[in-house]
C-alpha cells in the first residue's frame, strides 16, 4: 500500500497537487484511502503557516495516520503535540524531538493511544513509566527516551516490569537530563534485593545516559543474548567500581572485542571498543564517556573501569589513545600505568605527539619495575610526534630488546 507524505518534504508516489496539502486532503476522494506519513524534520526552515494548516489537518485523520515525525521548535511542536490527544490505530512510527539547546519539558495529552505502536522515540517528554501509551504499546521494537526530565525519573525497577511485557524489543534508550541533583539521584535505594530479572531476548542496542548506580541496577536484572552495541554516559567521574557491567558484558556472548580507542578532551573521556582493529568508527561494541575535567582524575577513571573489565577485555590487542593537543594537563607515570596493566595481551600501543612525554615516563624501565611487568606482550609501539621521539622510548626498547622480547617502534 502507498503512503501519502505530509511535511517538509514533497508529496512522494507520483502524486502532484497544486494548493495547500489541507486543500488536498480536503477535495482528493481518490486519496482518501492511502494511511498518512507526517514528517518535518528540516530544522534549517520553520513551519510555515501552510504548512502548520497542512499537519494539523492530517492529524485530523488520526484513523489514517502511519507515521509522525517531527522535528521543530517546542512552540510548534506544542500545537501539534496538542492535536495527537486522540486514539490512532495505525501509528506505528512517533518520533518527536525539539530543536537542539531546548530543554523546555513536554507531556503528552491524556487521550492519545497508539496500540500499533513499534517504534517510539521522544525527547524532552515528562512520560511516566507507567503511562497507558507504554502499558499499551506491547510490540514496542524501539524506545528511546531521551533527555528525560527529573520530574518523570523512575525506578528501575518500574523500568524492568514495563520492558518486560516487549519481548519484541531490539533497541533501548535512556537518557536522563543532566539534573541538578545527580547526587541525589544516585542516594536512592538502588540496592535493593531483585525483584524481577527478565530477559530481552531480541534487544541488539542499548544506550544509557545517567548515574552509574542506576545502570548497574539495570544491568544486573537483565539478560541480553544477541547485544550487539552498549552506549553509556556518565554525567560523573566513577567513585566506585562497576562490577554488574563486568558481568552484564561477559554473559552477553554477542559482544566482541579487539580493539580500544580512548580519547581525552578537556572535560571528558571516551572509550570505544571495537570487535576487530579497522572497524568503522560507528561500528563499536562499547562506548563509554565519563564527565571529567582534570586528566590526571580522567587517567584514573579508565584504569579503574579497564581493571573491572579485565577479564572482559582480555582479548584486546590494540590501543589507540588520543588527546586534545591544547590540553596541557598531565596524568602520573604510575596512573597511566594502572591503566595498561589491564591490557596484558594488548600488541599494538599508538600513542599521539602530546602524551609521548607522559607514556614514554610511565614505560621507562628502572630498577624497581621489571621491564616485562606492563605490557608483556606488546610487539609495535607508535607514535604520532612531529619531531623523532625515538629517544623518548629508547629506555622501553632497549630493556625489551634486552629480555628477548623486542618491541618495534614506529613512526605514524
Amino acid at each position: 500500500m502507498a503512503d501519502l507524505h505530509v511535511g517538509s518534504t514533497s508529496i512522494y508516489d507520483n502524486i502532484c497537487y497544486m494548493g495547500s496539502v489541507a486543500d488536498m486532503l480536503a477535495t482528493s476522494p481518490h486519496l482518501s484511502h492511502l494511511p498518512l506519513i507526517i514528517d518535518h524534520l528540516d530544522e534549517k526552515h520553520d513551519v510555515t503557516a501552510e504548512l502548520e494548516q497542512g499537519i494539523l489537518h492530517a492529524l485530523q485523520n488520526h484513523n489514517r495516520v502511519r507515521r509522525i515525525r517531527l522535528r521543530m521548535s517546542v512552540p510548534n511542536l506544542q500545537k501539534f503535540v496538542v492535536a495527537i490527544d486522540n486514539d490512532f490505530p495505525l501509528l506505528e512510527y512517533l518520533y518527536i524531538v525539539p530543536m537542539a539547546k531546548d530543554n523546555t519539558s513536554i507531556t503528552l495529552p491524556g487521550k492519545f493511544q497508539a496500540p500499533r505502536l513499534r517504534h517510539l522515540i521522544l525527547e524532552n517528554f515528562a512520560l511516566p513509566i507507567g503511562s497507558p501509551l507504554l502499558t499499551g504499546a506491547v510490540g514496542l521494537v524501539t524506545l528511546s527516551l531521551n533527555n528525560i526530565p527529573p520530574s518523570s525519573y523512575f525506578q528501575p525497577d518500574d523500568l524492568i516490569r514495563r520492558v518486560l511485557l516487549m519481548p519484541q524489543l531490539e533497541t533501548l534508550g535512556l537518557y536522563f537530563s543532566r539534573p541538578t541533583l545527580t547526587l541525589d539521584i544516585e542516594r536512592l535505594p538502588l540496592d535493593m534485593p531483585i525483584v524481577t530479572h527478565i530477559s530481552l531476548p531480541n534487544l541488539r542496542w542499548l544506550g544509557f545516559v545517567g548515574a552509574s548506580t542506576y545502570l548497574e541496577v539495570i544491568l544486573h536484572r537483565i539478560t541480553t543474548p544477541v547485544l550487539e552495541k552498549l552506549q553509556i554516559r556518565f554525567f560523573r567521574r566513577l567513585s566506585s567500581p562497576v562490577p554488574h557491567l563486568s558481568q552484564f558484558m561477559s554473559s552477553t556472548e554477542s559482544l566482541r572485542f579487539s580493539s580500544i580507542n580512548l580519547a581525552f578532551s578537556k572535560k571528558n573521556f571516551t572509550l570505544r571498543v571495537y570487535p576487530r582493529k579497522g572497524a568503522n568508527v560507528f561500528a563499536y561494541t562499547l562506548w563509554l564517556r565519563v564527565d571529567s575535567c582534570r586528566l590526571d582524575r580522567q587517567v584514573a577513571s579508565v584504569a579503574q573501569v579497564l581493571n573491572t573489565l579485565r577479564t572482559v577485555l582480555s582479548a584486546v590487542e590494540y590501543l589507540t589513545l588520543g588527546h586534545d593537543e591544547k590540553e596541557h594537563e598531565e596524568a602520573q607515570p604510575t596512573q597511566w600505568g594502572e591503566l595498561l596493566r589491564s591490557l596484558y595481551n594488548l600488541k599494538t600501543l599508538r600513542v599521539p605527539n602530546s602524551l609521548v612525554g607522559q607514556l614514554s615516563r610511565c614505560l621507562r624501565s628502572d630498577d624497581v619495575e621489571p621491564p616485562m611487568e606492563l605490557l608483556p606482550e606488546l610487539k609495535v609501539l607508535e607514535y604520532t610526534a612531529t619531531d623523532d621521539a625515538s629517544d623518548s622510548f629508547a629506555s622501553f626498547i632497549d630493556a625489551r630488546k634486552n629480555t628477548g622480547h623486542p618491541v618495534a617502534l614506529v613512526r605514524c
